[in-house]
């Protein structure tokens, strides 16, 4: 999430305000809406600033989470909602090129994996089969395929 100051915030900021500690001032610094929380709690982590410094500062409306981020979190929420409510057959439409690529680009030592993918009849075949794509290609490369299968 990327949080951006606010007005409110900029206030607390300039007169020092109690409401904000050292350590929150150090971060609150950082925040300028294209860091994540992540790179900025990444940037102060020696100085002790921590997720609950964030959520404070969030809470005393110091920080306001940037609209762009928002709108892509609700995307991906929506997105996520309507894959989840995809039949076999779509699912399984969308992982068997995803899986003919992963064993394609493992050249002979995949052939056979190709061949077994080939001859899956449908989903339930192509997920039977994953675990083996996941072993032959590795776990970050077969994602995308587990996600379309699965998620």
């Amino acid at each position: 999430m990327k949080y951006s100051k606010t007005d409110v915030g900029q206030q607390a900021f300039k007169e020092r305000s109690p409401q904000l500690s050292a350590r929150q001032r150090s971060a609150f610094i950082l925040f300028d809406g294209s860091k994540t929380v992540d790179q900025v709690l990444a940037a102060t982590a020696g100085l002790g600033v921590t997720p609950a410094d964030v959520e404070h500062m969030v809470a005393q409306g110091f920080l306001a989470a940037d609209p762009s981020a928002v709108a892509a979190a609700e995307a991906a929420t929506v997105a996520a909602t309507a894959r989840s409510a995809r039949t076999p057959q779509e699912r399984y439409a969308e992982a068997y090129p995803l899986a003919t690529q992963l064993t394609a680009s493992l050249g002979l030592r995949g052939f056979k994996l190709n061949l077994a993918i080939e001859g899956a009849a449908g989903y339930d075949d192509l997920l039977a089969l994953l675990p083996k794509i996941r072993e032959a290609v590795g776990q970050e490369a077969s994602r995308k395929l587990e996600q379309a299968l699965l998620g």
